[in-house]
C-alpha cells in the first residue's frame, strides 16, 4: 500500500513497484525512463508524460489500469477539464496532483445475456453533486503498436494519439458514462466511510450482475475499437469573417471548430495573443458549445490589424485569418450611423481606402498548364502584387480544383511568402488532375488565376495492363459493411476492363486482403466481414485479358460503426467523468420484444447484390436491437432468412448470392434478448439486374480552334443518361491510328480544352461516356481539324445565331426538304455546317425532338428521311462555326408531310444578295426542289423598298430570266430594299422564295472591285485584294455565279490578302461574269464581266505587251563631277535583272576599262558610263543602246563644237577645284561684318583643317601679328578690327597652308567697299546711341547721349523746335569719349522746347529727342538747375590743400559749408569713414561752422583727410593732406594714396548734382580703352571751355569724365591706325 504522495520528481516511484510485480523486468526499465527528475510545479506537459505513456505501447497484454486521484487533487483541476495529457493539463493554472493508492485492479465479468433482465435508468453526475469529494479516475489503456504508412506517420503522433484516444473511448463510447474500478483501501481509510442512502445500498446488491456485463461489454467494445477515426485534427466548420466598421462601433468575431480530443482556441492580434485580464473592458472572449467568439468593443484606429484564431490538440494545430479595418469618419453620412450598436446602411461599402474603392490584384510568373506524371511531384506557383499595398492588411490565399477549396494534406502542401503563392503535390495521382485556380482575397475583393493540371498514369508493371482506378471512396459506412465506390479509368490497356477487384486494409497493419473473388464490374461493391468498431482503408485494382493494374490511390480510413455512434463519439460532451453512477429511484422495467422496421426499401440493385435500408421500430425497449433479412422469390410465400447465424446490428444489409434476372422481395425482423419481433412489410419485387444502365455514347463532337496547342472540343450529353460521372475525350493524329487520352480524371461538363497537342497537326477527337455501370461506347470522330491560334489571336469567336426562316421545300410520303437562311451573326468566322432537328406534333403536343443529321451539312437545304405520311412535324436547325455549335432555332411551324401535287414550281431558295453597292447589287438564288409537272422555264424577280406595303411588289423583269442570277440597277443610295423570286414553267408562276433580309444600297468604305490586268509579258489576269481578311478567309472565284470547276482555261492564285486569276488563253469560251467573294468577312465581293469588246482590248494590249520597248524616264545627259570627271547617263522607268546596255562613241562600241566605268542598276533603272578627263579627241556623238528581255531602247547625245569645248572647259575648273580641296581651303570666301559692339570682324570659312594648319593675316602686303593661335572653331576664321576708321582701309588677304598645300582669300576695303563698311559702322554706332539725359552743371544745363564709341565720319546734328541750333559760346556741343553732348549755359525761357539729336551714318539719319517745354508748369527743369546751383551743399573755404605738422603738436582746422537746406557733414580718412575720438574732435556748430583738431598729432595720423557736405541739391568734397613729421626729421608717406597716382598740391574740388553716368548706362561695355588714373579741376561758372578746347583734349587722346567724389578716370581715344594694336597684335611688317 503506498501513502498519499507528491507528483514531483520521484513521485511515479510507487507505480514503477507495482507494475513490477505485474510485468515483465523489461517494463521496470521503461518505468524507470519516465522517472527522469523532472519539475512539476507548474503543470505537466505532453513530453513530461510521454515516458510513461510510453508505457501502453511496450505492455500491450496488461489489462486495463487506473490511477485515481484523490478529491484534492481533483479539486485543483480546471472546470469541464479533459483528461487529454496534452491539451487539458496544459491549462494556465499552478497545482500539484496527489495519487491515492495504485494496487488497483478489475474484476473480470462474463457476459451472459440474461432473459428479460431488469435494468435501471442510468443518468449523469447531477449539476449539484459535482462538488462533492468523490474518487477521480484518470484511465490508461492499452492499444496497438502496429501502425500502417501513410496514416500516422512518427511514433510522437501515435503517442500522443494512444493517449488521447483510450482516455476518451474508455468514458464516453458507450454513451453511458459509466465505468468502474474497484479500489482497495487501506486500514485507516476502511474506518471511514461515507454514508449512502438505504435505497442505493439495495440497489448496489440488486444491479451488480448488470454492472459487471457492463463492463465486460465495455471492454469488449474498446478493444475493437480503433483511435485513428475517433481522434482528427482540429478543423474551422465556420471560419471567422473580416470586418470593415467605424469608430466606436463594436465587433464580433464568430468560428465554430470540430476535432477530438476537443480544440483549445486562443485568439492573436497581429500573432500577438490577446490577453483578456489586461485589458478586461476592451476584449471579451467566449467559448461555449464549440462556438468561439472574441468581441471588442468601442473600436478605435489602432484596432485595425490581422485576427488569428488558433485551435489546438494533439492531432496538430489549425489557425484562421480575419481582417479588421477600422474607419474614421468623414461626414459623407450622419454620425448618428457611428455609434457603438449601430449597423451601416445597406450598400454603404467602406474598405480601407474609403468608399467603394476595391484592391488592384495582379499575377507575375504565372503557372501555366502542367503535365506529370503519377507518383511524381509537381509544383505550382504565381507571384502575386497588391497595390496599394496595406501592412496590416494581408491578402487570404485559397487554392481550388474544379472549384472545390483545397486543405493542406500529406498530398497537397501550400505556401505562401508574402509575395508568392505555391502549391506542391507531393505525389500525384490522377485524382489531382484537374483545373486549379488560385484566389487572392482582400477584403471584399478578389482575383482569381487558374490553369489545368494533368496527371497521367504511370507505367504498368504489366505491359498491356489497364490503368489504375481512381477516386476510392466509402460511401455507406455501418457495423456490417461498408459499400466502396470508384471511377474507371481512362486507359484500358488496349483490351477492355473485365471487372475490378477490392482490397482493404485494417488501419494499424500492412496486411491488404482482397474482397472479392471474382471481378465485379460496377463501379460500387459493398465489402462485408468487417470488426465493428475497427478502422479500414481501401484501394481497388482493375482487370483485364493482359493482366491487373497498379492499385489505385487508398481511400480516407473509415470505422465500422453505426452514423449514430459515430456521431455520437465525435459530439460528446467533453467534461471529465466523474467516476460515479447516478441511478434512479423508478422501477426496473421488463425487456420488451421490439416491433417491425419502418420504410425498408431497396436503394441499390445490381446484378450482384441488392442493398436494402429501413428504420428501427418504434417499439425497442431499453437495450439495442439487431436484425434478421428474410428474402423470398417474387409471387411466392417461401420466406428464407439470408442472416442466419449472426444478425443485422444496422439498419442497412446487402444480400448477396441472388439469381440475375429474378425477382425478389425482402423483409426485415427485429430481436434482442427478449425475443424476434414480428416481420416489416415486404418490398415490391425486385429484379437482380444493374438497375443502372451504362451510358449511351455522346454526340456532335465539335472541335474548335483554340491557341496554337490546343483544341476546344464540345459535345452533346447523351440522350437518358443516369448518374453521369462524367467524360473522356480521347485525340489522334489524323492516319496514325493511335488513340491518347486528352484527360484521366473524368470532366463534367460538355466542354473541355485538350492541351499538348502538336501546332499544325490535324486531329480528330471522340468522347465516351462515363457512370458506375461503366463506360459508354465512343462516340463517332469529329471532323478533323488543324491545331492553329484560333481567329483574333487565340481569343475564342463567338457561335453563331440560330438560322431562321424554316420552310418546306418539297414534302413527298416519308421525306421533306427544308430550307433556311443563314445566322445573321455568324460568330466572325466561317459556318462550318447545320444540324437539323425535329419532332413530332400529335393533337397540338410536341414530342422529343430527335436527330436528323449526325454529321453537318453545308447546304442550307436538307432532306429529313423516314418521316411519317399525314405525321405533322416540327423543325429546328442550329449553325456551327470555330467557335461551336450555336443556339438552335426557334421551332418552325407545323408542317404536314404529305405527298405534293399542285403542277406549278416549288419557291426557289437561298436567295442572297451580294456585291452590294450605292446604285447596284447582285441577286443570287437556287432553283426550286420541287419543279412541278413540268421542266422550270425561267424565273421572275420582284423588289419594293422595305417599308412599302405588299401591294409595292414589283417585278424587275418582264420576261423570265434562264440564269439565276441577276444584278439589279438603277437602286436609290441609301435606301433599304427587298428581293424574292418566283419560279415559272408550262402550268404558271410558282410560290415566290421567302424574303430576303433588308439590303441597303450603299457602298461601304474600302470597297475594292475586281481589276483586269495584263502585265509585260502579255498575261491577262483578273485581279482582286481585300484587307479585311481573318486568318481563315479564302478568295472563292466563280464564273457566272457557279463554282469554277474546270481549271484548264483559268489558273487562280492567292497570297496574302490579293487573289489573281489568270487566263491561259483568253477567247471566246471565257466569256461571262467573274465573281470574287471574300469568304469568313462581312459580304466582301466583287465582279467583271468579259465580253467580245472587252476581250478584244485586252488582246490589243497583250500583244503590245508582248513586243515592249523599254521606257525611259530621262534622255542621255552629262554632267561634271566633283573631280572633273565626266558622266554621261540615262534612266529608264523599270528595268527587270536581266536588263542589259551597250556603250557606243561615233558608231564604235566602247568598253568598261581604265578610261570608262560604266554600270547599270536594274533596281533603279539607272544607265551611266564616267570618264576621268575629257580630252580632244573624245568630241563626238555618244550612244547608249539597251535591251530588257524583249524590250528595247537607245539615246544618243552629240558634243561637238562649242557645246564639247564648254563641257570640257568646265571639267578642267572643276578638277583643279578639287585639287584646291584636298588641302585647307575657304569654303566661304573673306568678308566683313560689323559686331553689336560696333567693331569690324572680317571672317571667312574655312574645311581640311587639321591641327598643323597655318593662318596668316596680310594688310596691304604687310603681316598682321597675332598672338593667339586660331582654333578654327566651327570651322570659321576671324579677324577683329576695334574702333574702325579711316586708318583701317587697305587691302586684307588671308593665307592657309599645310604640307597639303595652300589657299588664299582677299578682300579690298577701299574707295566704295570702304565706305560702305563705314556706313553700316555709323549706322551700328549711332543705333547704339541711348536716350537723351539731362544734366545740372555749374554753368547751365547739359544735353547727352552715349555711343559705343565716337568716329568722325558719323555726323551729328542738333535741333531745337524743329530749327537747325547755331552754337555760339553759349550754345555748344561736342563729344568727351563715348558722350555726344550739347551744353546750354546760364538757360533762359527762350532755351525750353523740344531738343532733337540727328546722327546720320551716310545714308540714313537716326533721332534723339528730349522734351524741355515743362508740360504747363513755369521751366520746371532749367529752373531745377539754377536752384540746384543756388541752394547745393558747398565748402565755402578755410581748409589748405596740404598741411605739415610735426609730431607731437596740436593740429586745428576749420572751414565754412553752406547750402539750404543746412547741408550734412561727414568726414573721411583715406577714403574711410572718420569719427570723434579721444584724440580728435569734429564739430559742426550752428550750421555752418565746422572744426577739425587733433589734440597731439602723431605719425599714425599722416593721411588725406575729406569733408563732404551733402544736401538734396547736390555733393561737394573737400579735401586736405596731412604730413606728420616725426621728430627725427623723417617724413611719413601719405597714407592711402597709390604710388601710380598722379598727386596735384593745387585745391581740389570734386562736385556731382546727378548720379554718375555708371548709373545711367548700366552694362555698357567700352571697347578697348587704356584707363589712367588723373584729376580734374571743377570749372567755374566762367571757365567752361568751348567745343573746339575739348576736341584739341580729344585729338591728346585724353578726355575728362566728371565723377562722384572719386578720381576721374581719363579714357585714351584710340586712333584708327592704333586699333588694331588694341587686339595684341603687333606692328604691321612687310609681307614677304
Amino acid at each position: 500500500m503506498l501513502k498519499d504522495l507528491q507528483l514531483t520528481p520521484g513521485a511515479l516511484q510507487p507505480i514503477a513497484m507495482h507494475l513490477q510485480q505485474t510485468s515483465a523486468l523489461i517494463l521496470q526499465q521503461h518505468i524507470a525512463m519516465a522517472l527522469q527528475p523532472m519539475t512539476l510545479s507548474q503543470q505537466p506537459t505532453a513530453m513530461d508524460l510521454q515516458p510513461m505513456i510510453t508505457l501502453r505501447h511496450k505492455a500491450k497484454d496488461l489489462l486495463p489500469t487506473v490511477l485515481t486521484l484523490n478529491p484534492s487533487a481533483r479539486a485543483q483541476l480546471p472546470t469541464g477539464m479533459d483528461l487529454n495529457p496534452s491539451t487539458s493539463w496544459l491549462q494556465p493554472t499552478g497545482w500539484g496532483l496527489k495519487l491515492k493508492d495504485s494496487n488497483l485492479m478489475i474484476e473480470d465479468q462474463s457476459y451472459k445475456m440474461s432473459p428479460k433482465a431488469k435494468r435501471a435508468k442510468q443518468n449523469l453526475v447531477s449539476e449539484d453533486k459535482e462538488n462533492k469529494a468523490i474518487d477521480y479516475s484518470v484511465p490508461i489503456f492499452t492499444g496497438r503498436e502496429v501502425s500502417i504508412s501513410g496514416i500516422t506517420d512518427t511514433e510522437e503522433e501515435r503517442i500522443k494519439e494512444s493517449a488521447a484516444y483510450v482516455a476518451k473511448r474508455n468514458l464516453f463510447a458507450t454513451g453511458e458514462g459509466v465505468s468502474v474500478s474497484k479500489v482497495a483501501k487501506s486500514t485507516s481509510e476502511e474506518q471511514h466511510h461515507e454514508k449512502k442512502s438505504r435505497k442505493v445500498a439495495i440497489r448496489e446488491s440488486a444491479e451488480r450482475v448488470a454492472l459487471k456485463k457492463t463492463l465486460e461489454d465495455t471492454q469488449a467494445f474498446h478493444k475493437k475499437l480503433n483511435k485513428d477515426k475517433l481522434l482528427h485534427a482540429p478543423e474551422f466548420v465556420i471560419e471567422p469573417r473580416s470586418h470593415t466598421i467605424w469608430e466606436k462601433q463594436n465587433v464580433r468575431f464568430h468560428c465554430s471548430v470540430a476535432g477530438w480530443p476537443a480544440p483549445r482556441v486562443t485568439w492573436y492580434k497581429n500573432n500577438v495573443p490577446i490577453d483578456v485580464q489586461t485589458h478586461p473592458d476592451k476584449y471579451k472572449i467566449e467559448s461555449r458549445y464549440g462556438l468561439h467568439s472574441l468581441e471588442i468593443n468601442t473600436c478605435d484606429f489602432d484596432d485595425t490589424a490581422q485576427y488569428r484564431a488558433s485551435a489546438m490538440n494533439v492531432k496538430g494545430e489549425i489557425s484562421a485569418y480575419a481582417s479588421l479595418v477600422v474607419k474614421r469618419y468623414k461626414g459623407e453620412i450622419d454620425a448618428s450611423l457611428l455609434y457603438a450598436g449601430t449597423s451601416m446602411p445597406l450598400g454603404f461599402g467602406v474598405t480601407p481606402h474609403g468608399y467603394a474603392s476595391r484592391f488592384e490584384i495582379r499575377f507575375v510568373d504565372k503557372f501555366d498548364v502542367a503535365f506529370g506524371r503519377e507518383g511524381e511531384t509537381m509544383s505550382l506557383g504565381c507571384t502575386v502584387v497588391i497595390s496599394p499595398d496595406i501592412k496590416r492588411f494581408k491578402p487570404d490565399i485559397e487554392w481550388y480544383r474544379n472549384g472545390v477549396l483545397i486543405t493542406p494534406s500529406k498530398w497537397v502542401q501550400m505556401h505562401w511568402s508574402g509575395e508568392r503563392a505555391s502549391l506542391t503535390l507531393t505525389h500525384a495521382n490522377k485524382e489531382d488532375e484537374g483545373l486549379y485556380t488560385l484566389r487572392v482575397v482582400m477584403g471584399d475583393y478578389y482575383e482569381e488565376y487558374s490553369g489545368y493540371v494533368f496527371v497521367r498514369d504511370a507505367d504498368a508493371e504489366i505491359p498491356g495492363a489497364p490503368g489504375a482506378p481512381l477516386d476510392v471512396q466509402c460511401l455507406d459506412a455501418n457495423k456490417d459493411y461498408v459499400i466502396v465506390s470508384w471511377k474507371q479509368p481512362a486507359v484500358d490497356g488496349g483490351n477492355p476492363i473485365l471487372g475490378y477487384f477490392i482490397d482493404r486494409c485494417e488501419v494499424g497493419t500492412t496486411h491488404w486482403t482482397q474482397c472479392n473473388e471474382t471481378p465485379v464490374k460496377f463501379a460500387r461493391f459493398p465489402v462485408t466481414g468487417l470488426i465493428e468498431g475497427r478502422s479500414y482503408i481501401f484501394r481497388v485494382r482493375a482487370v483485364n485479358k493482359a493482366g491487373i493494374s497498379l492499385p489505385s490511390r487508398v481511400s480516407e480510413p473509415v470505422a465500422a460503426l453505426d452514423p449514430a455512434d459515430r456521431a455520437r463519439l465525435r459530439s460528446h460532451p467533453s467534461a471529465p467523468w466523474t467516476g460515479q453512477i447516478i441511478v434512479t429511484e423508478e422501477e426496473p422495467a421488463e425487456g420488451v420484444v421490439p416491433g417491425p422496421p419502418t420504410d425498408l426499401q431497396v436503394i441499390e440493385a445490381t446484378k450482384n447484390y441488392v442493398v436494402l435500408s429501413w428504420k428501427p421500430p418504434g417499439q425497442r425497449g431499453h437495450e439495442g436491437i439487431m436484425y434478421f433479412v428474410e428474402k423470398c422469390i417474387a409471387g411466392t410465400e417461401d420466406w428464407q432468412r439470408v442472416n442466419t447465424e449472426i444478425p443485422v446490428k444496422s439498419p442497412r444489409f446487402a444480400v448477396f448470392d441472388l439469381a440475375e434476372g429474378k425477382s425478389y422481395c425482402f423483409r426485415v425482423r427485429c430481436c434482442n434478448s427478449a425475443g424476434i419481433g414480428e416481420p416489416s412489410e415486404a418490398t415490391e419485387a425486385t429484379v437482380v439486374d444493374d438497375k443502372l444502365d451504362i451510358p449511351k455514347a455522346p454526340g456532335r463532337i465539335m472541335p474548335t480552334r483554340n491557341t496554337d496547342t490546343s483544341v476546344v472540343v464540345t459535345w452533346t450529353e447523351p440522350p437518358d443518361a443516369k448518374e453521369l460521372v462524367g467524360y473522356y475525350i480521347e485525340s489522334s493524329i489524323v492516319g496514325s491510328g493511335r488513340w491518347e487520352p486528352c484527360n484521366n480524371n473524368p470532366v463534367k461538363g460538355t466542354r473541355f480544352i485538350c492541351h499538348g497537342l502538336i501546332n499544325g497537326e490535324k486531329y480528330i477527337f471522340r468522347v465516351r461516356a462515363v457512370n458506375a455501370a461503366g463506360l459508354s461506347e465512343f462516340s463517332q470522330d469529329s471532323e478533323p481539324i488543324e491545331v492553329q491560334a484560333a481567329i483574333g489571336g487565340g481569343l475564342l469567336h463567338a457561335a453563331p445565331s440560330p438560322p431562321y426562316d424554316i420552310m418546306v421545300l418539297e414534302s413527298v410520303r416519308d421525306s421533306m426538304v427544308l430550307g433556311w437562311k443563314q445566322p445573321k451573326v455568324i460568330g466572325g468566322t466561317e459556318i462550318t455546317g447545320y444540324y437539323v432537328n425535329y419532332r413530332e406534333v400529335v393533337d397540338g403536343v410536341p414530342g422529343k425532338w430527335m436527330e436528323a443529321n449526325i454529321k453537318a451539312i453545308s447546304e442550307r437545304a436538307y432532306r429529313i428521311q423516314n418521316l411519317k405520311e399525314n405525321m405533322v412535324y416540327q423543325f429546328q436547325v442550329a449553325a456551327a462555326n470555330l467557335a461551336g455549335v450555336g443556339t438552335p432555332s426557334l421551332p418552325s411551324q407545323p408542317f404536314k408531310c404529305e405527298e405534293w401535287t399542285i403542277a406549278v414550281p416549288g419557291p426557289p431558295h437561298d436567295v442572297t444578295c451580294t456585291e452590294v453597292r450605292k446604285d447596284s447589287l447582285v441577286l443570287l438564288w437556287k432553283e426550286p426542289v420541287y419543279t412541278g409537272r413540268s421542266p422550270i422555264a425561267g424565273y421572275y424577280i420582284d423588289m419594293k423598298e422595305t417599308e412599302a406595303k405588299e401591294e409595292r411588289w414589283r417585278s424587275v423583269n418582264e420576261k423570265p430570266l434562264q440564269k439565276k442570277f441577276l444584278k439589279i440597277g438603277s437602286l436609290k443610295q441609301g435606301v433599304s430594299y427587298v428581293f424574292r423570286v418566283r419560279a415559272t414553267n408550262q402550268a404558271g408562276v410558282g410560290k415566290p422564295s421567302n424574303v430576303t433580309d433588308p439590303v441597303i444600297a450603299e457602298t461601304r468604305p474600302g470597297t475594292k472591285e475586281v481589276v483586269v490586268d495584263v502585265d509585260d509579258n502579255g498575261v491577262i489576269s483578273l485581279n482582286f485584294e481585300c484587307d479585311q481578311m481573318s486568318p481563315n478567309s479564302k478568295f472563292v472565284w466563280s464564273k457566272n455565279y457557279e463554282p469554277i470547276e474546270d481549271d484548264s482555261r483559268l489558273n487562280i492564285d492567292a497570297k496574302g490578302g490579293k487573289s489573281k486569276a489568270t487566263f491561259k488563253d483568253l477567247g471566246e469560251d471565257d466569256l461571262g461574269v467573274y465573281s470574287c467573294v471574300v469568304t469568313d468577312t462581312d459580304g466582301v465581293s466583287s465582279s467583271h464581266t468579259i465580253d467580245e469588246e472587252e476581250m478584244k482590248r485586252l488582246l490589243a494590249l497583250s500583244h503590245e505587251r508582248k513586243f515592249p520597248t523599254v521606257p525611259l524616264a530621262s534622255e542621255l545627259a552629262v554632267e561634271i563631277l566633283e573631280k572633273g570627271e565626266v558622266r554621261f547617263w540615262l534612266q529608264a522607268e523599270k528595268l527587270s535583272g536581266n536588263a542589259k546596255a551597250n556603250f557606243v562613241f561615233n558608231d564604235k562600241e566602247i568598253f568598261n576599262g581604265e578610261k570608262y566605268k560604266m554600270k547599270v542598276d536594274q533596281k533603279t533603272g539607272l544607265v551611266e558610263m564616267i570618264m576621268d578627263k575629257l580630252e580632244d579627241k573624245d568630241e563626238g556623238t555618244y550612244t547608249f543602246q539597251l535591251q530588257d528581255g524583249k524590250a528595247t531602247n537607245q539615246s544618243s547625245l552629240v558634243l561637238i563644237g562649242d557645246v564639247f569645248k564648254k563641257l570640257q572647259d568646265e571639267a578642267d575648273f572643276q578638277r583643279k577645284e578639287w585639287h584646291r580641296k584636298q588641302g585647307p581651303h575657304f569654303v566661304d570666301k573673306l568678308g566683313w561684318e560689323v559686331t553689336d559692339d560696333c567693331n569690324v570682324m572680317l571672317k571667312c570659312k574655312v574645311a581640311n583643317i587639321k591641327k598643323e594648319t597655318h593662318i596668316v593675316w596680310y594688310k596691304d602686303d604687310r603681316e598682321i601679328m597675332v598672338d593667339e593661335e586660331h582654333d578654327f572653331k566651327d570651322g570659321v576664321c576671324t579677324l577683329l578690327i576695334s574702333e574702325f576708321s579711316k586708318k583701317d582701309a587697305g587691302t586684307y588677304e588671308v593665307i592657309l597652308k599645310d604640307d597639303r598645300g595652300k589657299d588664299s582669300s582677299e578682300l579690298k576695303l577701299k574707295d566704295t567697299a570702304f565706305a560702305d563698311l563705314m556706313n553700316e559702322v555709323c549706322r551700328r554706332i549711332a543705333l547704339s546711341a541711348t536716350d537723351l539725359k539731362i544734366r545740372s552743371t555749374a554753368e547751365g544745363i547739359r544735353l547727352y547721349s552715349y555711343v559705343t564709341y565716337y568716329v568722325e565720319d558719323l555726323r551729328v546734328g542738333w535741333v531745337h523746335n524743329d530749327t537747325q541750333i547755331r552754337f555760339t559760346d553759349r550754345v555748344k556741343t561736342g563729344v568727351t569719349g563715348e558722350q555726344i553732348w550739347l551744353q546750354i549755359n546760364e538757360p533762359t525761357p527762350q532755351d525750353k522746347g523740344k531738343y532733337t539729336m540727328e546722327l546720320f551714318d551716310g545714308k540714313t539719319g537716326h533721332k534723339k529727342t528730349v522734351d524741355l517745354s515743362g508740360q504747363g508748369r513755369p521751366f520746371p527743369l532749367l529752373t531745377s538747375s539754377v536752384l540746384a546751383l543756388h541752394y547745393r551743399a558747398r565748402v565755402l573755404g578755410g581748409l589748405p590743400d596740404v598741411v605739415t605738422i610735426q609730431e607731437g603738436k596740436a593740429l586745428n582746422l576749420s572751414c565754412t559749408v553752406w547750402g539750404d537746406p543746412t547741408p550734412e557733414v561727414s568726414w573721411l580718412k583715406n577714403e574711410k569713414a572718420f569719427v570723434s575720438d579721444a584724440n580728435c574732435t569734429l564739430k559742426f556748430e550752428s550750421g555752418k561752422k565746422v572744426s577739425f583738431t587733433i589734440s597731439a598729432v602723431s605719425t599714425l595720423d599722416s593721411g588725406k583727410y575729406s569733408i563732404v557736405v551733402k544736401n538734396q541739391y547736390g555733393t561737394e568734397t573737400s579735401d586736405v593732406t596731412v604730413i606728420v613729421i616725426s621728430v627725427s626729421g623723417q617724413t611719413d608717406t601719405v597714407q592711402g594714396h597709390d604710388q601710380n597716382t598722379l598727386t596735384v598740391s593745387k585745391k581740389k574740388k570734386t562736385m556731382t548734382a546727378n548720379k554718375r553716368k555708371e548709373v545711367e548706362k548700366k552694362d555698357f561695355i567700352k571697347p578697348h580703352v587704356e584707363e589712367i588714373i588723373a584729376t580734374e579741376e571743377t570749372p567755374d561758372a566762367n571757365e567752361i571751355p568751348p567745343a573746339e578746347t575739348e576736341k584739341n583734349t580729344k585729338s591728346k587722346h585724353q578726355a575728362a569724365k566728371v565723377t562722384d567724389g572719386k578720381a576721374a578716370v581719363a579714357e585714351t581715344v584710340p586712333q584708327p591706325t592704333e586699333s588694331l594694336d588694341k587686339q595684341g597684335k603687333k606692328p604691321l611688317e612687310k609681307k614677304p
